[in-house]
This record gives C-alpha cells, sequence and structure tokens, in this order.
C-alpha cells in the first residue's frame, strides 16, 4: 500500500461536493453515519455546530476563493457546509 498516496488523499482539501461528501464517508465511524442518516431533513440544521464546524473549519471554507464552497453554490461557510450535510444524508439514504 501507497501510504504517502493515502495520506495526500485525506490532507488534501476536497475541490468538489462529490469529494467532500466521500471524504466524510470514509472518516465517519459507522455510529455517526446512522445518526445522520436517521435524521429527517429540516433537522439537519442541529448540526450546525458540530458536524458543520468541522466541516468548515477542515474543509476550509472560510478561504476567499475557496473552490468547495463555489461548488456548494454559495460564497457562505455555513451555506456550504449545509449543503455537504444534506448531500451526506442522502448519499447514506440511498
Amino acid at each position: 500500500m501507497d501510504w504517502s498516496n493515502q495520506l495526500d488523499n485525506i490532507i488534501k482539501v476536497p475541490k468538489t461536493v462529490d469529494e467532500a461528501v466521500d471524504r466524510l464517508m470514509s472518516v465517519l465511524d459507522d455510529e455517526h453515519k446512522l445518526i445522520v442518516a436517521s435524521m429527517k431533513e429540516d433537522e439537519l440544521i442541529d448540526l450546525h455546530f458540530s458536524l458543520g464546524t468541522d466541516i468548515r473549519n477542515s474543509f476550509d471554507l472560510h478561504d476567499i476563493g475557496s473552490t468547495l464552497l463555489a461548488d456548494c453554490g454559495t460564497s457562505h461557510p455555513d451555506d456550504g457546509a449545509g449543503v455537504i450535510i444534506r448531500d451526506l444524508w442522502i448519499k447514506l439514504g440511498e
């Protein structure tokens, strides 16, 4: 296994919503995935100060010119994290 390549993929900030969701799918444990999957869509806002904060900080959504934030279709980090959480929730429900 090429550990260096694996670490680069984990450390690299995702550039698209799909990449961000895939990263979350690989790092979240089954318990957290189940929690998100079992939520109703209007409850996802409850993740704003937990998972949302982690997404904003870890994926550099506060950076001006963030390609990930642009892919979210918004210029506000909070809204971008919300887009990513919603797409994660959809993927977990598939």
